[in-house]
């Protein structure tokens, strides 16, 4: 771990104790033709010597139609200040795009209402707005900031922009890109403390820069085609840290990146069937699912193994030094874990709690479900004596309401796509 843990900072969206702010995740079926899924996420160190991130990340999916608005601001400066502009002009161009008529006039009433620096000549907040509509029609407008970098194919390519003056003079130019997005389409987008990180340097005495960026991101893309947008978003802002010295923020870093793939899926069962009748369907659910599956509960992998007439075998090694029950092995099943232990604990880490030095159970259960876009989670109806006892610990919740919260939190704070099915 980095020794920059004490200027870490909590993203817009979520809070967290971990060195950068955790990432905002956002999945979004672009339906129509493409049928693409929009995976979106972000990363963020704040100035080294503040307290509050200058640079604000805000995002909002437009259930009514189907759109997804992601706004990446830069306040002027560092601190209070600075967060304060910048969510200020993020919250502007939120409501302004989410109103569907012509952004580009209402950008331009943005840019010209923010104050102007007397002394520095340009605006107090610079502002990144896309907009990706449900046929997989991109608009991307930008002010002040760096241009985004769009990976196709694992390389980056030039989009063609059209440019807008501002009534208050040519020192701010907005910038508006429009395309369609193809299968496996990245785009990374990031304020000035990743282009200029370094600057000043022998090595980097003009920053980053772009050029680098835009390498940068091509070699991580083409070392791990699968990058998840998490992944690379925070190797991004880890990039610029490094190129500082001493490895300190000498302003708000943040990488927002979006990517457009085929959906990820994802079956997370827990709790035997109420009646034993349904045992078989249980576990052909499982076997037949197309995506990555995982079963919780010492119960529920007695009824897979028999069923699919596979053995269980527990890994007592692996985790040892976890207060959490062991993984276990079942052929078939990627993830088998213990109950209502383990997926309390997942649902803390969704919610927040920061990650454990060593890996668990549920770290690994909490992973999977982030790295999936689609998620059925079937619920087993029978009930389990020994987790009503008043005597058991609060945390202890009996399994329906459990997974319900936990399907909550994934729609509405990560934005993905769940079905819950109670058998």
């Amino acid at each position: 771990m980095s020794s920059n843990r004490e200027y870490s900072t909590a993203g817009t969206l979520r809070l967290g104790a971990t060195e950068t702010s955790p990432c905002f995740r956002a999945s979004s079926e672009a339906g129509g033709k493409t049928n693409l899924f929009k995976e979106l996420e972000f990363h963020q160190v704040r100035k080294h010597s503040q307290h509050t991130a200058g640079d604000a990340f805000m995002v909002h999916k437009d259930s009514r139609n189907n759109r997804l608005l992601t706004v990446l601001s830069d306040g002027l400066g560092s601190g209070v200040k600075a967060n304060i502009l910048a969510n200020m002009t993020a919250r502007m161009a939120i409501k302004f795009a989410e109103s569907d008529t012509d952004f580009v006039h209402y950008a331009k009433v943005i840019m010209n209402s923010l104050p102007v620096c007397k002394v520095r000549k340009i605006a107090y907040a610079t502002f990144t707005v896309v907009d990706c509509r449900p046929d997989g029609s991109v608009q991307i407008v930008e002010q002040g900031n760096p241009p985004f970098i769009l990976l196709r194919g694992g390389e980056p390519i030039e989009i063609d922009c059209r440019e807008y003056g501002s009534t208050q003079g040519d020192y701010r130019r907005l910038r508006v890109y429009r395309f369609d997005a193809h299968p496996e389409d990245r785009i990374v987008f990031f304020s000035d403390g990743v282009t200029e990180s370094g600057m000043g340097s022998a090595t980097y005495p003009l920053g980053w820069r772009i050029q680098g960026c835009a390498e940068f991101t091509q070699k991580l893309v083409g070392a791990d085609p699968r990058m998840s947008a998490r992944t690379l978003a925070e190797q991004v802002v880890r990039g610029a840290l490094q190129k500082e010295p001493e490895r300190k923020a000498y302003d708000d870093i943040t990488c927002g990146v979006l990517y457009f793939r085929t959906p990820r899926r994802t079956l997370l069962a827990s709790g035997p069937p109420f009646s034993e009748k349904r045992d078989a369907d249980y576990a052909e659910t499982i076997r037949s699912f197309d995506g990555h599956t995982i079963v919780s509960g010492g119960t529920s992998a007695e009824i897979v193994a028999r069923e699919l007439n596979a053995k269980i075998e527990t890994d007592l090694f692996r985790f040892r030094r976890s207060t959490l029950p062991p993984v276990s092995r079942i052929e078939g099943v990627d993830l088998v874990t213990e109950g209502i232990l383990t997926l309390t604990e997942t649902l803390n880490l969704l919610d927040g709690k920061p990650r454990p030095a060593q890996e668990n159970a549920a770290v690994l259960l909490a992973d999977q479900l982030l790295d999936s876009d689609v998620i059925q989670i079937l619920v087993g109806t029978k009930i389990n004596q020994a987790h009503q006892d008043p005597n058991l610990p609060v945390e202890l919740e009996i399994r329906r309401s459990l997974m319900r919260r936990i399907a909550t939190v994934l729609e509405t704070t990560y934005f993905k796509e769940v079905k819950l099915e109670f058998i």
